[in-house]
């Protein structure tokens, strides 16, 4: 088994977390998540993650295992990681993988800063890979180095906007049901053909649902069911859920999932995630402005336009900056006020590259100078493109990507706001 680098909780995934729950759900799930993550801090490795990744991804039709496409020019399965990473109370994520891809893998952690993962090698089906992840977290193996958890989470590689009230809410029910999985209306009715290929009967689409990833276990639940499994359930079967009724005796709590949900299976899978993932990173705009709030600008006309065109712009004073990043915002406008140098954007790109946030996506900065026009002169103008275009070639090598924007105004513009 190979280990991945050792540390706490990965960064964020853009988008929703428990704030897309309102009212009463949002602070039920708070309070639950708090509590769960107290009970986990008692006790080594509460909840771990399997994660199966050992697909050909044949039905994509493309060379490249669709876990390891490029998405944004980050492998898919990148994304996915993040997504359990930034649960806190998910202490050990076991990915297996096959072992003509295994150096892949271990330089995908290594260039994303992925933490608590493992690795063990994929078998030659989806079961067979679940199984060896199991094998891995269980005390009874010999060299174990990871201690077994109460829970275990079983997703796919290639389903990346898992959201942790998801996963929250299949762990909370597995505990009190012994297995728990997501699940999500069906959107075609199933019909059943006959041998000749007319149908037979179809199904009444209102009874039946589909089942989506995240599941979850008790971990002896599971492991017992993989243990006793027949070779034909290995090798055919697909339904973890089906094993735990089979094999445990355990009626799984079936769990309302979101639409994000859904697997990236065929090329134009990777669009759409494409889609997704620039649409959820472009969602917050962060106006850095060298100047207090209350203090007249014409910055501040800048920031209002911005706030017309933009749903989610947030206004911060260079102060708070460590927390902008922190909460994963990739697209700054940064305002120089009380100086025509690049003093606040050269800040604002040592904290961006200190925090490692262009290592994920990239980081958008646009540098805003306000010049007046009938005190400066022609050769000190063109300094300053030139200024913001070596800014630019070096910050683009950080995967920031910085644009310049001068602005020029006559002074009495300035008495007039």
């Amino acid at each position: 088994m190979e280990l991945g680098p050792p540390g706490g909780s990965g960064p964020a995934e853009p988008g929703p977390r428990l704030r897309g729950l309102r009212g009463a759900d949002a602070a039920a799930s708070a309070s639950s998540l708090s509590r769960f993550g107290a009970e986990a801090g008692c006790r080594a490795s509460a909840v771990a993650a399997v994660l199966p990744a050992g697909g050909s991804g044949e039905r994509m039709g493309v060379p490249t295992p669709k876990q390891f496409c490029p998405i944004l020019e980050r492998p898919l399965i990148s994304y996915t990681l993040q997504a359990l990473e930034r649960v806190s109370w998910i202490k050990d994520i076991i990915v297996a993988v096959t072992r003509e891809n295994m150096e892949t893998m271990k330089g995908i952690i290594q260039r994303y800063q992925h933490k608590r993962i493992s690795l063990v090698e994929a078998g030659v089906t989806r079961h067979r890979s679940i199984f060896n992840g199991l094998k891995a977290l269980a005390e009874d193996q010999p060299n174990c180095r990871l201690s077994k958890p109460e829970v275990v989470i079983i997703h796919d590689a290639v389903r990346p906007f898992v959201e942790e009230d998801v996963l929250l809410k299949v762990v909370t029910a597995a505990q009190e049901h012994g297995a728990s999985g997501a699940i999500r209306p069906l959107v075609s009715t199933v019909i059943s053909p006959s041998a000749d290929s007319c149908l037979d009967h179809s199904l009444e689409r209102a009874r039946y649902r589909a089942s989506e990833m995240p599941q979850a276990f008790l971990f002896d639940v599971i492991y017992d069911a993989y243990q006793q499994c027949s070779d034909y359930d290995l090798e055919f079967g697909t339904e973890c859920l089906h094993l735990a009724l089979k094999y445990s005796h355990i009626k799984a709590k079936l769990v309302e999932g979101s639409p994000d949900l859904w697997k990236v299976t065929y090329k134009r899978d990777l669009y759409a995630a494409e889609s997704i993932i620039k649409e959820r990173i472009s969602q917050k705009v962060c106006v850095v402005m060298d100047t207090k709030e209350d203090e007249e600008h014409v910055g501040h006309c800048l920031e209002e336009m911005l706030k017309t065109e933009l749903n989610h712009v947030k206004v911060t004073s260079g102060q708070d900056l460590q927390q902008i990043i922190l909460e994963q915002c990739y697209n700054f406008v940064c305002v120089n006020v009380m100086t025509s140098d690049f003093e606040e954007t050269q800040r604002l790109l040592n904290m961006v590259e200190e925090s490692n946030l262009s290592i994920l996506y990239p980081v958008v900065v646009i540098s805003v100078h306000f010049l007046d026009y009938e005190s400066v002169p022609l050769g000190q103008k063109m300094e300053k493109v030139m200024q913001i275009r070596e800014f630019a070639k070096e910050a683009k090598k950080r995967n920031i990507l910085l644009s310049g924007l001068l602005i020029y105004f006559p002074q009495i513009f300035f008495s007039l706001l």
